[in-house]
């Protein structure tokens, strides 16, 4: 049984994120804070969101998340 509601896989650039759901599919963001705010309105409690730490693209986003 999975505890979380939904799981998200983030492929970040330095223009883009590229997200796919276990339940909703594929969406693409920009890479800032207006792309982070329209992600976090979309993304439902008691989510999973997992990506890999390459670079150092993904930390703004990680930052973001863990705050919100």
């Amino acid at each position: 049984m999975n505890k979380y509601k939904e799981t998200f896989g983030v492929d970040i650039s330095k223009d883009v994120f590229d997200v796919h759901g276990s339940k909703t599919g594929y969406h693409q963001y920009r890479n800032n804070e207006a792309g982070f705010r329209k992600y976090l309105k979309e993304l439902p409690k008691g989510s999973l969101v997992v990506m890999e730490a390459t670079g150092y693209y993904h930390y703004r986003l990680a930052q973001f998340l863990y705050k919100n």
